[in-house]
């Protein structure tokens, strides 16, 4: 990878739905060369798809919860059912396992309401093996970007 593609990569994360003759036009670069740029980078597996960022807030969506769980077992078996319980859950929109003291797995979860989420939990909690559980609740949502940082590229 090189700093035109950083630069494309920069572009694409700041501007997802920008033109091909724009984005040509800011890196400098002919449009071809610019999308054959573009395809190898996907090719490569470094650009994964494009996406709109809602507003969850305007869609009815105003509850954000961490959830914590702590497992007594990691076997295979078990996390391939984890996996695929918490992919079955559209409430879950990330899962992170987790090293250090304290839980194994770090969910956000997003419901419309308290009572929504008390609902998804009690359905989770049924379908899960776990030790302990604690759920923290988002008060206000101070930063929020799929923008990754790339200073370690240039």
């Amino acid at each position: 990878m090189d700093s035109a593609d950083v630069k494309l990569i920069e572009q694409l994360q700041k501007h997802p739905d920008i033109a091909l003759a724009e984005l040509s036009r800011r890196l400098e670069m002919s449009k071809t060369t610019c999308w054959n740029r573009i395809q190898r980078l996907g090719e490569q597996g470094v650009l994964g798809g494009r996406f709109v960022k809602l507003n969850r807030a305007r869609l009815g969506l105003s509850v954000v919860v961490f959830l914590s769980i702590t497992v007594g077992r990691h076997s295979p078996d078990w996390m391939e059912h984890f996996a695929e319980l918490v992919n079955s859950f559209p409430e879950i929109v990330e899962v992170h396992r987790l090293t250090g003291e304290g839980a194994d797995y770090q969910l956000k979860i997003i419901c419309p309401d308290i009572e929504a989420y008390d609902l998804f939990q009690q359905r989770l909690i049924a379908e899960i093996d776990f030790t302990s559980m604690a759920t923290k609740i988002s008060m206000k949502e101070i930063k929020n970007t799929h923008t990754l940082p790339l200073m370690h590229l240039a």
